[in-house]
């Protein structure tokens, strides 16, 4: 899958069928469910993919602190582009190992 079709399955009623879990929670978080989203970060905290994508939905609501936590956690630098931009660059981040 191409950066273009995941973005065009955005509009999609449900995730495409075979989509990694991680790119299903940038999907949950660009459809407005941010705790499905939460929820798969979750799920496997302690790895470092799903505690990027937890700093970035603490991020997503606000609460900066607990978003630097996960950063550290992630052992990754504190994203300095707009949300856009950093949802942008987990899904190719995604994409790339998939």
């Amino acid at each position: 899958m191409t950066y273009e079709q995941f973005q065009e399955s955005i509009s999609q009623p449900a995730p495409p069928k075979g989509l990694p879990i991680l790119l299903e929670a940038l999907w949950h978080d660009a459809n407005n469910d941010w705790e499905a989203a939460h929820n798969i970060a979750q799920s496997k905290e302690g790895t470092q993919a799903y505690d990027r994508l937890h700093a970035y939905l603490h991020r997503v609501e606000g609460d900066t602190f607990n978003a630097g936590y996960w950063y550290r956690r992630a052992e990754s630098e504190v994203f300095k582009g707009s949300l856009k931009e950093e949802w942008a660059h987990l899904a190719n981040l995604f994409l790339e190992k998939a």
